[in-house]
């Protein structure tokens, strides 16, 4: 992991209380799929890494399971505890699961929510496999930003203003990947020998934002945290008057959750 990368993935417990807000969740179907692919037994153990404020914690604490949340973010898991206080079963512990004492075999399910990528895969694969139990299912899932035609070119219009005020942000100019063209992260895991076959599930939906919304939501993005504050400013005011004012207030964000279940071997 580069030193960057290490920063960038503390950012978000700057900012706890407003990513519990307004990042958005999962669809219910996402939590449905893990529970019947994965073989999960009823009141089953389940390892979540990198819990943030609970978005996919609170989901399968109302089915009954019995979950282990690893938070790097002291902030992040105090607004996590508060919202499992009513699930006895469920403790969040403060920490980066590169540093957890692993509970060898004995969890049923091992668990990330758009939080993997923070982690060295050399870890992070044969650290979640040796939790599992044998026969325990592995499930990584992320919400991407997609192509949608009912963004109506906000995305693409938006980009100029990050290459004038914050050019840093600016990784590539490819458009946005549609939904068939996201990287798959099949390969990955099979690469690492630990899991049999992966199955894959996408489930395709759009979230409306006002100029105010979106912003909240900017805020809580990792290298726009990370931008000097004057700089992050005045990107942020120019977005918000291109809402207002080319796109009468109102955009849709285009999101691809994808879901990643394996078995370990």
């Amino acid at each position: 992991m580069t030193e960057g990368n290490r920063r960038l993935r503390t950012t978000f417990d700057r900012v706890a209380l407003l990513y519990d807000q307004v990042r958005p969740g999962y669809p219910e179907e996402v939590f449905n799929d893990i529970v019947s692919l994965s073989g999960i037994p009823p009141a089953g153990r389940i390892l979540e890494i990198g819990c943030g404020t609970g978005q996919a914690t609170i989901p399968l604490a109302r089915r009954g399971y019995c979950l282990l949340c690893i938070e790097l973010g002291e902030n992040l898991a105090v607004v996590t505890r508060h919202k499992v206080a009513a699930y006895p079963l469920v403790k969040v512990q403060t920490g980066a699961f590169e540093d957890w004492l692993i509970e060898e075999g004995t969890f049923d399910l091992v668990l990330a929510a758009t939080a993997f990528h923070w982690l060295d895969p050399a870890i992070s694969y044969p650290k979640a496999a040796c939790a599992l139990r044998t026969g325990g299912a592995i499930a990584l899932f992320w919400n991407l930003h997609v192509h949608s035609d009912t963004s109506s070119g906000f995305f693409e219009a938006v980009q100029q203003l990050y290459r004038r005020f914050a050019p840093e942000l600016v990784t590539d100019d490819k458009p946005l990947p549609r939904p068939d063209e996201v990287e798959d992260k099949t390969g990955e895991i099979e690469q690492t020998g630990l899991f049999g076959k992966v199955t894959q599930s996408k489930y395709r939906w759009d979230a409306a934002y006002d100029a105010a919304s979106y912003i909240d939501v900017l805020n809580t993005y990792s290298g726009h945290i990370d931008l000097d504050s004057s700089k992050r400013e005045r990107l942020l005011h120019e977005i918000a008057e291109l809402i207002d004012t080319k796109f009468n207030g109102r955009i849709i964000k285009g999101y691809l959750t994808t879901l990643y279940i394996a078995h370990r071997k």
